[in-house]
């Protein structure tokens, strides 16, 4: 990990690879994981009305590039990894938008996709949630969000956080698609309208 930010309680790495499913091996093996931070919320005791900026380009670029290196020192290097998604948990002092503040400006996600060598907008989710709260994480191709194959997601929890007070950024990645993929993709699905629903199906 090139740079370590200030604030950080614990990252937590975890990872899965499916080797069966429905009896059969997967054509393409992937490996997906998480890399999650947990850090004291910046904002804690503010107003609703704050401006959280300066605390954004303080901590988030930091985060986007820990948690990149760590993902691709897991799972073989940047070229290995083809889908990626983002989250956040905010302990349940702080506000949804703490968490948003974190990944949804580009001091996180732009440097995220440029970590990554990729140009998608990356799909998320939050909460707001006690400690070892579970999240689902969603993925897709990170240069071509339109690839349904790696449509997927990866569920994490961190144990003993977030702590009331605190945030956990997660950044997640896969080496591929899900297992067995085979129901098409968005640039080459027929034109589907309600009218014409029945000429499709008989």
């Amino acid at each position: 990990m090139n740079h370590q930010p200030s604030g950080i309680r614990k990252i937590v790495y975890y990872s899965e690879e499916v080797f069966l499913e429905n009896g059969l091996s997967p054509a393409v093996p992937a490996i997906r994981a998480t890399a999650a931070a947990v850090i004291a919320n910046p904002w804690l005791g503010g107003k609703a009305t704050d401006d959280l900026g300066t605390e954004v380009v303080r901590v988030a670029p930091g985060l986007a590039r820990a948690l990149t290196d760590i993902l691709a020192a897991n799972l073989g290097g940047v070229d290995a990894i083809e889908a990626f998604g983002k989250a956040a948990v905010v302990g349940t002092d702080g506000e949804i938008e703490h968490g948003a503040a974190l990944i949804h400006t580009p001091f996180f996600g732009n440097l995220v996709r440029e970590y990554f060598e990729g140009n998608s907008i990356i799909c998320f989710a939050d909460d707001r949630a006690d400690a070892g709260a579970s999240l689902v994480v969603p993925l897709w191709h990170k240069n071509a969000a339109a690839t349904r194959s790696h449509y997927q997601t990866i569920s994490t929890r961190i144990g003993d956080a977030p702590r009331p007070g605190e945030i956990v950024v997660i950044l997640g990645a896969s080496t591929g698609p899900r297992p067995h993929s085979r129901i098409g993709d968005r640039l080459t699905d027929p034109v589907v309208k309600a009218d014409t629903l029945g000429e499709l199906v008989s």
